[in-house]
């Protein structure tokens, strides 16, 4: 499986990298939306889930969020918000734009499993 981790924070892209990685998932990295569009556009597989932070600079998550939804080839991927944001107003927004999942950090690698499992990504072996 593949992922992408889009976030501002070196320290929380290694974060997820180390929750994803026994769950059986590769993963790009991206510092902002911007990058991250760049990213997908040159690598040769959609990703299966892309975790996304809210809050960075040159482009938000958000913004991210509905560029993908835009583009026909990357529109399915299956999108995380991994964010601070704990407004339901917030949350909603997010839902409404195109993602499938909401985590508030902090979070447990548990939580991330448990979202992946929900969202049907994770073998069923790992799932439990």
């Amino acid at each position: 499986m593949l992922a992408l981790v889009v976030d501002d924070s070196s320290t929380m892209r290694r974060i997820l990298q180390r929750t994803l990685g026994p769950l059986g998932f590769a993963a790009y990295e991206a510092s902002n939306g911007r990058e991250a569009l760049d990213l997908l556009v040159e690598i040769p597989t959609v990703p299966d889930v892309a975790l996304i932070d809210w809050n960075m600079p040159v482009m938000d998550g958000l913004e991210l969020i509905r560029h993908i939804r835009k583009m026909p080839p990357l529109r399915d991927m299956c999108m995380m918000m991994v964010t601070t944001e704990t407004e339901h107003s917030q949350m909603v927004r997010a839902l409404a734009a195109g993602a499938h999942e909401y985590v508030i950090k902090p979070f447990t690698p548990e939580t991330i499993r448990k979202k992946l499992a929900y969202l049907g990504l994770l073998a069923p072996e790992v799932a439990r």
